[in-house]
């Protein structure tokens, strides 16, 4: 019974102690031990005695008090409304670009070239201007932060300053400013082979305009006679569309084998030809062309013909066996089959073209493919590439 009673006296203390009102510690009071003082608002105390104060004065103005707005574009949450990290007048800025732009001045915009600005443009012709920015979203290949760098970069545009060296002269050539390739409005890919030479004429929006291949019956013929060569030559020339750009193909024939001169001199003679009439005319040489600055060439234009190596359109579709190159078929059959079962393919196909061509490449068929099918894979690659190279 006394052990109860003992118990029971020391609880009833304990009550009574915890209900009174804590005393403040003062200068000659010290807290009680095994127990810490409540911390102050105005104080940082220290954590191990308790005892140091660091005055915090204002450190009240952070109770209920939220952070202005962000005055510059794309300093909101990353994963927040998208509406909320711009201002009014941002925003609006922002719509008015989106819904007024053609392609060609939406692919200027960072992440936006290639197959994403035409997206853009598709989206707002079947389903009206974007009413916000939030609406950018559900464009096809467009995501949350995606949207946000593109927001930043109409608000923030990157201005140009001297032109730059094109980075892709690895499959380039010769090489020119980047800015002459990404303003030009299509281009035509040119391959050569023993007995024709075939082209693909694709513009920037990887839509196919022309497609087809015409033979050269002078081809390899005796010694290269160089008018039987010329006649063949401009007779190809004189039925190519205009474009800004001629891509050649570069073939990546081995110097080791000897057994393949003979190709090597044709596949040389038909490039240096093609080089010489279809770059634009300089003008006639001698004392009468220097009284005729009408016929001189403009200052700072860029080459109208180009170089492209085929092993790098090889790599580029995975068509390399070791430093030998395999059939581009299968490929092009892939091709011809998105462009009518997917809403962006790579490259689209008129209807009159994949009518004509649609038994072309099949595996065993007779008719001689392979030209047609390097022309068009060169002329993707070099979209492809150069817009992989901006985006880097």
């Amino acid at each position: 019974m006394r052990e109860m009673f003992v118990i029971r006296t020391f609880l009833s203390s304990v009550v009574k102690t915890a209900a009174q009102p804590a005393a403040r510690p003062g200068l000659l009071r010290r807290p009680r031990l095994g127990s810490l003082p409540a911390p102050e608002p105005r104080y940082l105390q220290c954590t191990c005695c308790w005892r140091s104060r660091v005055p915090a004065a204002g450190f009240e103005a952070l109770d209920g008090v939220g952070v202005g707005p962000l005055d510059g574009p794309g300093d909101g949450p990353l994963d927040g409304p998208l509406d909320s990290r711009y201002t009014a007048e941002q925003r609006d800025a922002i719509l008015r670009l989106l819904n007024t732009a053609a392609p060609a001045q939406l692919a200027g915009i960072k992440l936006l070239r290639g197959k994403k600005s035409l997206s853009i443009v598709e989206y707002r012709s079947k389903h009206g201007p974007f009413t916000s920015l939030e609406s950018l979203v559900n464009v096809p290949l467009l995501k949350h932060k995606s949207a946000v760098v593109v927001f930043d970069s109409i608000l923030n545009p990157v201005q140009k300053g001297r032109k730059v060296r094109i980075q892709l002269a690895k499959f380039i050539r010769p090489e020119v400013d980047r800015s002459w390739l990404e303003d030009a409005a299509s281009i035509v890919s040119i391959v050569c082979g023993t007995n024709k030479i075939a082209w693909a004429h694709v513009d920037r929006g990887m839509m196919l305009l022309d497609w087809q291949q015409l033979h050269c019956p002078n081809f390899l013929k005796g010694t290269y006679l160089a008018s039987a060569y010329l006649h063949d030559i401009s007779s190809v020339v004189s039925v190519l569309p205009p474009a800004d750009f001629y891509l050649i193909e570069k073939p990546s024939i081995s110097v080791q084998n000897t057994a393949l001169f003979p190709v090597m001199a044709h596949m040389r003679a038909v490039e240096a030809m093609l080089f010489a009439l279809l770059e634009p005319r300089v003008g006639p040489a001698g004392p009468e062309a220097r009284d005729a600055p009408e016929d001189r060439p403009e200052p700072n234009l860029p080459p109208r013909v180009l170089n492209m190596m085929r092993t790098a359109v090889g790599r580029h579709f995975g068509l390399m066996v070791g430093e030998a190159r395999t059939s581009g078929a299968q490929a092009v059959r892939q091709l011809m089959t998105e462009s009518v079962t997917q809403n962006l393919p790579r490259v689209r196909f008129p209807q009159e073209l994949l009518v004509k061509y649609r038994n072309h490449f099949q595996i065993g068929s007779r008719r001689a493919g392979d030209e047609l099918c390097d022309a068009l894979l060169q002329a993707v690659a070099f979209y492809e590439l150069l817009s992989q190279s901006n985006s880097s």
